[in-house]
């Protein structure tokens, strides 16, 4: 298995927070935006390696900081390591049928990559109203099939 324990500090600026990549990921994991899994104070996650560029990273989301008891700015030791498991998303029942009645949307959704994929779930299920959860799907529905 290809992996890279490093020790880093956690750089937040306002609510973001990333992990710096202090090695070449190309050299270790075959690319540089390689998917990999995150493990950082005990807490594991899945992510794939930042190359927009400035500095190589990996986005550490708040859930993410939260689920392994983090604030940001900490010094850690952090394992990257090569994901080579298949990435799927499964879409709540109430966004499948939303997206099923829009063609266009449902074959938009096979589309998407992963990432995408999952920032679309996570918006939905983050909803703490009903209302604010069907206006969510009705936008990504809309999203999907290429309308405004």
């Amino acid at each position: 298995m290809k992996a890279r324990t490093f020790r880093t500090t956690i750089v937040k600026d306002g609510p973001m927070c990333i992990i710096p990549v202090p090695f070449d990921p190309k050299e270790v994991f075959g690319k540089v935006r390689a998917p990999v899994t995150v493990t950082l104070n005990g807490y594991t996650y899945r992510s794939t390696i930042a190359a927009m560029g400035g500095p190589l990273c990996v986005p550490l989301r708040k859930s993410n900081r939260e689920a392994a008891g983090l604030a940001g700015n900490e010094t850690l030791e952090v394992t990257l390591a090569l994901d080579t498991k298949t990435r799927e998303v499964k879409p709540p029942p109430d966004l499948v049928k939303a997206l099923k009645a829009k063609v266009q949307a449902w074959r938009s959704w096979h589309a998407l990559s992963y990432s995408h994929q999952r920032e679309y779930v996570d918006a939905i299920e983050e909803a703490k109203k009903p209302e604010t959860r069907l206006r969510r799907i009705e936008g990504a529905v809309r999203a999907l099939a290429g309308k405004p």
